[in-house]
């Protein structure tokens, strides 16, 4: 059982991705476009486990976070200030967006909890609920203390993945509809949800998170192969829930998803009645889980630009984590529905992914930084490969937008 809980890097990544956003964008994806977007979730998959993966070895051969190595490369004062601006400016951004989604997922399931008849709401009208949610991820991080709760959070995301995997397998898709998603289709109308997809999969603040956090469990480069393993295995897994979600959203017959009694749907054939709140409460420990990733992610990219000496616990620090806090609280509180702030979230981060992925590129293939541990040829061609249709995406989601206007 120690070894069991003895979560690594990997398992932080993949419960920061599988939030509310993905509860979410996946259900939605399933709910609107069936089977047909899981070739999507597939390329998310091993984007995020070729990236992720690199974030870690750079970790471990430098024992320095992604943003320290950045700016280390750049003696032009000029060019290592514009390189300081976008990357903060990136992760502000971004990390501001999805923090919004991660408490709002998480005020859905809590006032779903508390409000039984809470079928006619529409949106987070009600400030109280964000705002609880902001206040149990401040303390949690104030005291830095949080290890217990948060794995306990992460049991509850497990029993939530189970009972997605459970519903996928009930549900009795068809199979050759679902071998058929798993076929590339780039048409207009899916392009936001694929960007969400890989936003929700692929988080640009994960990749500065985890190359900043295996340092504390890895000190030597011959835990390369359990640093790769534990990154390969957790997203992995994680993935596979996400798929199951799109395959539990498919058999929804709801056309429009609006708060958690609706994502619920999906769930009743397994728990009948009490659907609404086994998910409610997936959606809440998820919503806490990466409420507290999301300011962390911010909190080590600035220390790192910035060159703090700062721990956990210094007034630097958590400075920034509160600010990133605070903005999620506040625009998660701004009575927007809460489906359209999770979905902008997604869609934020896969249009900020190929910044991101361009640089830790970038940096992957220093040879006096790394040494012998740069890219191989291969790990450059699927590198490029996912850089080139991040953007591909980006650019189209962004015109899409454009020309809806």
């Amino acid at each position: 059982m120690k070894k069991f809980f003895n979560i690594g890097p990997g398992t932080w990544v993949t419960a920061a991705f599988i939030g509310p956003g993905t509860v979410t964008v996946c259900t939605l994806a399933g709910v609107q476009f069936g089977f047909s977007l899981l070739w999507a979730l597939v390329l998310s998959i091993i984007a995020c486990v070729v990236l992720q993966e690199m974030a870690a070895r750079l970790g471990v051969v430098t024992q320095k976070g992604l943003s320290e190595v950045l700016k280390s490369q750049f003696d032009n004062k000029i060019v290592r200030g514009i390189l300081i601006a976008l990357i903060l400016s990136a992760i502000f951004i971004g990390n501001a967006a999805y923090e919004a989604g991660n408490i709002s997922g998480g005020a859905l399931g809590l006032s779903t909890l508390l409000e039984s008849s809470g079928d006619n709401e529409q949106s987070i009208s009600i400030n109280y609920f964000s705002i609880a949610i902001g206040i149990i991820a401040f303390v949690l991080l104030y005291i830095g203390n949080y290890k217990v709760l948060e794995r306990s959070l992460i049991v509850l995301v497990l029993l939530m993945s189970a009972a997605f995997i459970v519903i996928a397998i009930v549900t009795k898709p068809d199979l050759s509809l679902l071998f058929r998603g798993f076929v590339p289709d780039f048409s207009t109308d899916n392009i936001l949800t694929i960007v969400g997809l890989i936003g929700t999969t692929v988080v640009p603040y994960n990749l500065f998170l985890h190359a900043s956090i295996v340092s504390e469990k890895w000190k030597s480069t011959e835990d390369l192969p359990e640093a790769k393993k534990d990154t390969i295995v957790a997203i992995i897994l994680g993935g596979l829930v996400s798929m199951a979600i799109i395959i539990t959203g498919a058999a929804i017959q709801e056309t429009e998803i609006n708060n958690a009694a609706d994502l619920a749907k999906g769930l009743e054939p397994v728990f009948g009645s009490m659907a609404k709140y086994v998910l409610s409460v997936g959606l809440f420990s998820a919503g806490i889980t990466s409420a507290i990733t999301a300011p962390l992610g911010a909190a080590y990219v600035v220390k790192g630009c910035l060159g703090w000496q700062s721990n956990l616990k210094s007034k630097s620090f958590r400075a920034v984590w509160m600010f990133i806090l605070f903005l999620g609280v506040l625009f998660s509180s701004l009575g927007i529905k809460s489906i359209v702030i999770i979905q902008f979230a997604q869609v934020a981060n896969g249009l900020l992914l190929p910044i991101i992925a361009a640089f830790l590129l970038w940096v992957m293939n220093q040879q006096k930084i790394l040494g012998k541990y740069t890219n191989t040829w291969k790990q450059n061609l699927i590198g490029i490969f996912i850089l080139v249709i991040t953007c591909f995406l980006g650019f189209r989601g962004v015109w899409k937008v454009i020309i809806n206007l």
